[in-house]
């Protein structure tokens, strides 16, 4: 049976117990910055020459420096990673987009347990584990969330955005916009200890930035990476793009810093930066092999710095290795938050479990307590079909390749065949690790519908991405996060839902669309099971595409429209798993519209 609500083999490594439970007085801040697609090499405190980011090393500087701290290959797993401590292969996030994003639902998020131990929590930005009740920000432990949910979005610049679930306009450029509402979040506090996530969704593409970052990098002479590949590879107008991005970023979180300040509580609060994979393209990376995608150390290495200056002395150098996955119980024992906590946490709450958490606490090595480890500390990285295993001293691949990292961080010598007993360990613990999660963790995508009505809200988005259409009806882009439906020229045809209605009732219906004058007349019809509602299109919308005015290097995403809303009506939804099917019963002209998503909201049980 189908369990909808989140409340209603081990590894070598565990959580560390945490500190007695602290009082909210007692309690940090914390707030934890999470930039996409910004490599290792991407600022000035790892060595880049081509800019400075002040901000962000000032955070190493009055810091910790992780200096061997990895996430993800890709986007969504390590934001799984970092939320629940766990590998992202042990909860279903086996993709990007169309569900595959999603952390299981049984599983508890730092944001769970930091509102449970009384902290006001929010999430601004981009959220990528599921957009709709159980998976949204909302269901997993944040208060309030700003942002957008998808993998990436196709307008940085005042683009549609949600607030808890009901679609809005964002104002101005939208890490700006985000960091706005973290900098109010924090303002609005009081004497409440708070926890921001602020996610931004830059520099991952389309190449965006206000113009005023532009102008200081357009022209800007570059110096490529050590790595002739990387050289060879790098296209430098694209890297001048990235520049701009990140110094936007920079920017937005020196912002937040002068908000800690002002508010007195920049010495009480815990402030983290990381990225979430390598760089989205070849530029300067510290000459490391791979970007985004990869499991060499340019793909999986990323920049880290944890500020506490309550606990952590300025100039702090963590070099054992380190991961997403020991964010969240570092953070709990800063907080005074206890497995004994998050254990009692998931037992009150109905479907949730208390998994080992794969990560460890660093507290000790942070606050100087503990000395740090020589031991030889496995991390575990997997995307498609490739995997690898570091360890303090060395990197092994399932391809058979073993590279001494610390001598070696380039990974250009492979040791197999000098050092087989070391392979041998490492290809031994790999398979091993990948036999407890990945292997065992088979999804079956009817478990994980997506579900309407929802009791932890009131709407329910269904968009175009996790749709499928009948016949030439076309997608605006193969990658589905923010695209559309077009060519939509036969009443045979049909945008179709895999859904499961948790709460039986009546739900108000609305469209967003674009479509021209001839269009005008088109009735569409939505259909689930014996119930349907219908609506004609009365207003053209004859939106042209933007986002190529404001690219500053070409993209390879598919480009967005401001979108009408259509009022369609009320349909009663019987509960259970069925299909919703939107069809054209009516086109007067040559297509019906150009359909993005689909708001249910449910007005009476």
């Amino acid at each position: 049976m189908l369990k909808i609500h989140r409340f209603a083999t081990s590894m070598l490594f565990v959580l560390v117990t945490g500190v007695a439970n602290l009082s909210a007085a007692e309690r940090p801040n914390v707030v934890v910055i999470l930039a996409d697609d910004q490599g290792f090499g991407d600022l000035s405190w790892t060595g880049n020459p081509n800019f400075q980011t002040p901000n962000i090393d000032s955070l190493a500087r009055d810091g910790a420096r992780l200096q061997h701290f990895y996430v993800c290959a890709v986007c969504s797993p390590t934001r799984a990673e970092f939320l629940t401590g766990r590998y992202h292969t042990r909860m279903g996030v086996t993709s990007t987009s169309s569900g595959g994003e999603r952390m299981n639902t049984d599983e508890v998020t730092v944001a769970d347990l930091f509102r449970d131990a009384g902290y006001r929590t929010a999430a601004y930005g981009k959220w990528h584990n599921g957009m709709q009740a159980p998976y949204h920000p909302n269901s997993r432990g944040f208060d309030d969330f700003y942002g957008f949910c998808s993998g990436h979005w196709g307008n940085y610049h005042s683009p549609m955005l949600e607030h808890n679930g009901r679609l809005i306009d964002g104002h101005g450029f939208i890490v700006d916009d985000l960091t706005n509402h973290a900098i109010d979040f924090i303002r609005q506090s009081g004497d409440q200890p708070f926890f921001v996530y602020l996610p931004y969704n830059t520099p991952h593409s389309p190449m965006q930035a206000p113009d005023e970052y532009w102008q200081q990098y357009r022209n800007r002479d570059i110096t490529s990476d050590p790595d002739p590949n990387n050289a060879k590879q790098e296209n430098k107008d694209f890297t001048r793009a990235a520049l701009a991005m990140v110094a936007n970023i920079d920017d937005n979180v020196g912002r937040v810093l002068k908000c800690l300040d002002e508010q007195g509580v920049a010495d009480d609060t815990i402030v983290i930066y990381f990225s979430d994979n390598g760089p989205n393209k070849a530029r300067w990376n510290v000459g490391l092999r791979g970007r985004k995608g990869s499991v060499n150390e340019g793909g999986l290495r990323s920049p880290c710095t944890i500020r506490y200056p309550a606990k952590i002395n300025a100039g702090t150098e963590v070099t054992q290795v380190t991961g997403a996955i020991d964010l969240m119980p570092t953070l709990m024992q800063m907080a005074g938050i206890s497995e004994q906590d998050r254990q009692r946490f998931a037992a009150k709450h109905d479907g949730m479990n208390a998994h080992k958490i794969d990560g460890v606490s660093q507290v000790a090595v942070l606050t100087g307590d503990s000395p740090q480890s020589s031991d030889d500390r496995l991390l575990f990285s997997w995307w498609k079909n490739k995997a690898s295993v570091r360890s303090n001293q060395y990197r092994y691949h399932s391809t058979g390749q073993l590279f001494d990292i610390q001598s070696d961080p380039v990974e250009d010598v492979d040791l197999a065949q000098q050092l087989p007993q070391v392979a041998s360990e490492l290809s031994d613990a790999l398979r091993r690790a990948t036999e407890s999660t990945v292997a065992s963790n088979t999804i079956d995508p009817e478990s994980r519908p997506f579900i309407i009505g929802h009791p932890d809200m009131a709407l329910t988005q269904l968009p175009a991405r996790d749709a499928t259409s009948t016949g030439d009806i076309q997608r605006s882009n193969r990658f589905p996060n923010c695209t559309f439906f077009g060519n939509w020229t036969s009443t045979d045809e049909t945008i179709d839902w895999d859904v499961h209605v948790a709460d039986a009732g009546r739900y108000r219906v609305m469209i967003k669309y674009a479509c021209p004058a001839s269009s005008v007349g088109t009735r569409l019809k939505l259909t689930a099971r014996e119930a349907s509602v219908s609506a004609v299109v009365q207003k053209p919308n004859d939106a042209p595409l933007i986002g190529a005015d404001e690219d500053l290097f070409p993209r390879q995403e598919g480009y967005v429209k401001r979108w009408a809303d259509l009022p369609v009506g009320e349909i009663d939804l019987q509960a259970g798993p069925q299909k919703l099917s939107l069809h054209a019963t009516e086109i007067p002209g040559d297509e019906a519209i150009e359909f993005r998503l689909m708001m249910l909201e449910r007005v009476s049980p």
